[in-house]
């Protein structure tokens, strides 16, 4: 039995890199994955891209709700840039190893752009409710000052939590397989691989999980019930119709995006499957960026006058 222990604890040091297994299950379909992930890392670019120059150039776009669109876009860019080149290049070359801190600081980073977009998402779904269910005080209260302070707070809240818990998930040691039945160096099949009892970095992993994602989504949703309300209360229905199209957008955001990583993160490590993480995983981790500017272009009439200004310029 020691031997058993001893040998376990020496193949756990010997691992220095992982195999990020992808889509290897089906090779025949390599360059067709790679075409199509290419095109979708083009589309969540530049229609992010364009959704940010647009916001801050256009004089009618100068509020803050476009001012979160702007860093939400921004957001989006960074977050889909820490897995899809490595997708890329693992399709490309057929070289599908990565390093342990590689893979750690590629976690780090996503986690901490998850916790920031699940930030963002609530603090644009305050600023709605404050446009909505208090017009009168909306440019007061939401004075550029604060709206920065929301932005930045957005951005680095995560931060230090999510350091902590890489530095968790990292320090363990892995005997089992250095094989992440993953496209990217998520936690729940980086846990998998790990030796002895993980219940209590799966308790850590769940409370985070409740932190940065149950939280914000719980404040969404009390936004949302009072814009409702109030919605419900206005004397016309273009009133009605007007005030649920500016909300109508951010909401299929939010729920494609929690909903996904929930599901994903809150089940315990037994009743993962890689498959269907994978499916989950590529909800919000390409998906919502993708449709991100798609959603909040076509459904909102100030982007599109925007966008026919600036092509009539041209």
């Amino acid at each position: 039995m020691e031997h058993t222990q001893i040998r376990a604890k020496l193949n756990a040091s010997t691992i220095t890199q992982f195999i990020l297994l992808g889509f290897s299950e089906i090779p025949n379909l390599q360059g067709f994955l790679f075409g199509i992930f290419t095109i979708i890392y083009l589309i969540i670019i530049i229609g992010n891209s364009f959704i940010t120059v647009i916001t801050r150039i256009d004089p009618a776009l100068q509020k803050p709700m476009y001012f979160f669109l702007a860093n939400f876009s921004t957001l989006e860019i960074c977050y889909v840039s820490v897995t899809l080149p490595r997708i890329l290049f693992n399709i490309a070359t057929q070289d599908r190893h990565i390093s342990v801190p590689s893979c750690a600081i590629q976690t780090c980073f996503f986690l901490m752009l998850g916790a920031s977009e699940s930030f963002l998402l609530a603090v644009m779904s305050y600023d709605r409710y404050v446009a909505i269910c208090n017009p009168l005080h909306y440019p007061l209260i939401m004075n550029p000052t604060k709206c920065i302070r929301l932005a930045v707070g957005s951005w680095l809240g995560g931060i230090p939590v999510q350091i902590g818990q890489t530095c968790q998930i990292f320090s363990l040691h892995f005997c089992s397989s250095n094989k992440i039945n993953h496209f990217f160096c998520d936690i729940p099949p980086i846990l998998k691989l790990a030796c002895g009892d993980t219940s209590i970095n799966e308790l850590s992993v769940y409370l985070v999980a409740i932190l940065f994602a149950a939280v914000p989504f719980m404040l969404i949703l009390a936004s949302y019930s009072k814009i409702i309300a109030t919605v419900l209360k206005l004397p016309t229905a273009t009133g009605q119709a007007k005030a649920f199209s500016t909300c109508s957008s951010h909401l299929l955001v939010v729920f494609l995006f929690f909903g996904s990583a929930t599901v994903t993160y809150s089940r315990p490590k037994s009743s993962h499957s890689p498959e269907i993480d994978k499916v989950f995983s590529l909800f919000y981790t390409i998906v919502t960026p993708m449709f991100n500017p798609l959603i909040y272009s076509f459904r909102n009439k100030d982007v599109i006058g925007a966008l026919r200004k600036l092509l009539y310029r041209k």
